[in-house]
């Protein structure tokens, strides 16, 4: 507990009422912010331990263990989510997080993520991020709005549009609804039309697909859904992130490039 807050239970605290701790600790504007905040909000796969508190720059409050804080000069009470315990909304909250990650990739990561999740939506994000000139990374994190915006819904998706931008390749159709041999709707990752028919399905598969279960699922999805005109290939995210110009030229091979010439 702290030097303010006590607890009349026995036991550890439950993820909840460490939130509540370290916000009663504070009180006043002081907003649950960070990823704990984006946790509580319904963020799924995004944990940290560590509790980030966002405070007025010129505030002062004796340490607490497992809690950061947050110093800002932004309008704290302006981003109070109507909840009761005292939550940043998810827009502001997201953007000053990505905005301070050390990872560039992770920044995206999570602001993909908050999307896809549906805890908000791109245009809010954009909209939030007008108002919170000056941010850090704000012009890349523009350009990251557009891809969202665009029909991305992961990381993985958005590593596809780029590499079809640097490397001469159409846009794929995404997200495609299809009915399988078993008559199971599935959405295909990337699709693209060739000038014969020929329809490329690629799938990129994240590292949750290495596990036994997934890789068979995976097996059966790719059975199911191949037939004549259709081919069906695949590649890992790290693949697509760390050598898309070999991906390029293996789909250029494949018959993109006759889309590209």
């Amino acid at each position: 507990m702290t030097s303010v807050v006590l607890a009349t239970i026995t036991g550890e605290l439950t993820r909840d009422q460490q939130l509540w701790t370290a916000a009663l600790h504070v009180g006043g504007d002081s907003l649950i912010g960070g990823y704990s905040c984006l946790e509580a909000h319904g963020l799924k796969n995004w944990h940290r331990d560590e509790i980030t508190l966002l405070i007025d720059d010129e505030a002062h409050y004796p340490p607490i263990a497992g809690v950061t804080y947050f110093r800002t000069r932004r309008p704290l009470s302006a981003w109070r989510a109507s909840t009761a315990l005292p939550l940043a909304r998810v827009a502001p909250a997201a953007l000053l997080c990505a905005a301070h990650e050390p990872s560039w990739r992770t920044a995206q990561g999570l602001l993909a993520a908050v999307v896809q999740q549906q805890l908000t939506t791109a245009a809010s994000l954009r909209e939030q991020l007008e108002r919170m000139k000056p941010l850090r990374r704000a012009p890349k994190f523009r350009l990251l709005l557009d891809e969202l915006e665009g029909g991305a819904h992961s990381l993985a998706e958005i590593d596809v549009t780029r590499m079809c931008r640097d490397h001469g390749l159409p846009r794929p159709h995404r997200q495609r609804r299809r009915k399988d041999a078993a008559g199971k709707v599935r959405y295909t990752d990337c699709e693209w039309d060739l000038p014969d028919g020929t329809v490329i399905v690629l799938e990129v598969d994240g590292a949750f697909h290495m596990s036994v279960e997934h890789w068979e699922d995976d097996i059966q999805r790719q059975r199911r859904l191949s037939q004549p005109g259709r081919l069906i290939v695949r590649c890992t995210t790290r693949e697509v992130r760390d050598e898309p110009f070999q991906l390029a030229a293996d789909l250029k091979a494949l018959g993109l490039g006759v889309l590209c010439a």
